[in-house]
């Protein structure tokens, strides 16, 4: 979104493509899920009325929609790329096959999965947490606004701590808001790391899969 009140921000889509492509050249094998909140929030529209499952399959395609931008972009950049979505539609991207998508990390292709679960009531951080086990991902990186996991949110509290190392049951003792819990005891069963660090500052997502201490890190 950028700036933006809403939308796809050109500029935006184009910087994240350029540090996927960072990763790319160290011959990573990459797998991206996008969220759909700058185009729709079906838990927002839930709390407006609306029904939550007709909401949250609304917020599903948008995350498709940007799943396609990002496809574009990405593909400019010289990275093969396929889109798998949990609800089929089969015109735009192949639908979700575990041992297709294995296959295509094999052959050097990047993996834009969309759609969510494909089930109301989960978020794109659980959808996340759920591929990457999937897949046996080594470690799950969450790309966001902020250089890493605070104990309040540091936009409203300016003497927020931020926490360098913390295991996931401090995140959900303390209901930290990284991802929502769902996804946070998902990846704590399963033992599955987590790097949260800051998108906006160029050159994060290389400096993490490099091992340089930035961010935070979250283990089971």
């Amino acid at each position: 979104m950028g700036d933006q009140g809403f939308g796809i921000s050109p500029d935006v889509i184009k910087y994240v493509a350029e540090e996927i492509r960072s990763i790319f050249d160290l011959g990573i094998q990459i797998a991206i899920v996008v969220g759909g909140g700058n185009i729709f929030r079906g838990i927002a529209a839930s709390s407006y009325g609306m029904d939550r499952s007709s909401a949250d399959h609304m917020g599903m395609l948008a995350t498709v929609i940007n799943s396609l931008a990002l496809q574009d972009s990405l593909e400019k950049k010289g990275i093969a790329t396929r889109i798998q979505t949990a609800i089929s539609m089969h015109e735009v991207a192949e639908p979700y096959i575990l041992r297709r998508a294995v296959r295509h990390l094999e052959k050097g292709r990047a993996i834009i999965f969309a759609a969510g679960t494909g089930n109301p009531y989960f978020t794109t951080d659980t959808a996340a947490v759920l591929r990457a086990q999937e897949i046996h991902a080594e470690i799950l990186l969450k790309a966001t606004k902020v250089d890493g996991l605070y104990d309040s949110d540091p936009v409203i509290n300016k003497d927020a701590v931020f926490l360098k190392r913390v295991t996931y049951m401090e995140v959900l003792e303390k209901q930290l808001k990284v991802m929502d819990m769902t996804a946070i005891s998902l990846a704590m069963d399963n033992h599955l790391p987590l790097a949260v660090f800051n998108l906006k500052k160029k050159g994060n997502i290389r400096k993490v899969i490099c091992g340089e201490d930035i961010g935070t890190r979250i283990f089971a």
